[in-house]
């Protein structure tokens, strides 16, 4: 609850307090200026990083892995351009932290270290995390393993409609 009142109350006044301060050193248009650039570039970031970590969640699919580092890292970029939708600074700061490649796997090796995402692919019994050896470790998605797959069909007999 803390976390939300620090949020959605501390953080626009520290983000107004930014812009006034930027806009007396800078002047008001020139404010505004920068902060629809930083949008454009944070925007045009987020595109390409998305579209990048797409590509790689695609690979490890069609390769027979589970690509749960990719796909946490997939949410640290939803989080990011989420934060370019709110004017200000500070937000930008950490939106631009967000979608640079190094931040954005240190951001998800953290959030999966903590136990935050745990991922299960379903592939044996009693998967998930372990209190006494830490974080979930998932074991590679193998389709191959899951047995053969019997196409056809099927009519129930004891169907009481008629």
């Amino acid at each position: 609850m803390r976390y939300l009142f620090l949020l959605f109350v501390i953080m626009p006044v520290l983000e107004l307090y930014v812009l006034i301060r930027v806009g007396q050193w800078l002047g008001a248009w020139p404010t505004v200026g920068l902060v629809f650039l930083t949008a454009a570039v944070g925007i045009t970031l987020l595109r390409q990083q998305g579209f990048s970590t797409l590509r790689t969640v695609q690979a490890r699919l069609e390769a027979g892995e589970l690509p749960a580092r990719q796909l946490v890292e997939g949410l640290v970029l939803v989080v990011g351009g989420a934060l370019f939708l709110a004017p200000g600074f500070i937000t930008d700061i950490f939106g631009f932290a967000c979608l640079l490649p190094p931040t954005r796997r240190r951001m998800a090796a953290f959030l999966m270290a903590r136990g935050v995402w745990l991922v299960q692919a379903g592939v044996r019994q009693g998967a998930g995390p372990d209190v006494r050896t830490g974080p979930f470790q998932p074991e590679p998605f193998r389709p191959e393993r899951q047995g053969h797959i019997i196409e056809g069909e099927f009519e129930r007999d004891d169907d009481p409609r008629p």
